[in-house]
C-alpha cells in the first residue's frame, strides 16, 4: 500500500498565498497506517468533522479518502488558528493483497478508522535490492 504525495509535498514550488493553502490543506488530515496479521489499519486524524461528509471510494487500485465540509459551515474571524476543519483528499495505492470489496470505515472520537482486509495467501512480494 502506497501513499501518493501531491506535487506540493514533493517540494515543488507554487507561488504566493496558494502555496501556503496547499501545504496547510495537506496537514488537515494526518494519516497513520499499521499492519496486523489480517489487515492494514489506517487512522485518519480528522477531529471536528461530520461523519456523513466523509467519502471513501476505490477507483481501480486506488483508495481515495476525502472530506467536504457542509455548505454554510461557520468561518469565524480567527485571532489565532492552528487547526482547521476544512476539506481534504488523500489517495493511496492498493496492492493485490488487499480485499478492496470489504474495506470498512468508522468515525470514532475524531479519527476515521479504515480497515483494509488482506486476502490470505496474496501478500505482496518483497525483495531487497543491494546498493553497490
Amino acid at each position: 500500500m502506497n501513499y501518493h504525495q501531491s506535487w506540493a509535498a514533493k517540494g515543488q514550488h507554487y507561488g504566493g498565498r496558494n502555496r501556503h493553502l496547499l501545504i496547510r490543506s495537506m496537514e488537515r488530515a494526518a494519516v497513520n497506517i499499521y499492519k496486523t496479521d489480517s489487515s492494514y489499519e489506517m487512522l485518519v486524524f480528522a477531529p471536528g468533522r461530520i461523519r456523513e461528509h466523509f467519502h471513501l471510494e476505490v477507483k481501480g487500485n486506488e483508495l481515495v479518502v476525502s472530506y467536504t465540509p457542509p455548505d454554510g459551515f461557520p468561518r469565524p474571524d480567527w485571532v489565532r488558528r492552528e487547526y482547521s476543519r476544512g476539506g481534504f483528499e488523500r489517495s493511496f495505492t492498493l496492492n493485490e493483497s488487499i480485499d478492496a470489496a470489504n474495506i470498512a470505515a468508522k468515525y470514532v472520537d475524531g479519527v476515521l478508522q479504515v480497515t483494509l482486509p488482506l486476502i490470505a495467501g496474496r501478500e505482496a512480494t518483497q525483495h531487497i535490492i543491494p546498493v553497490s
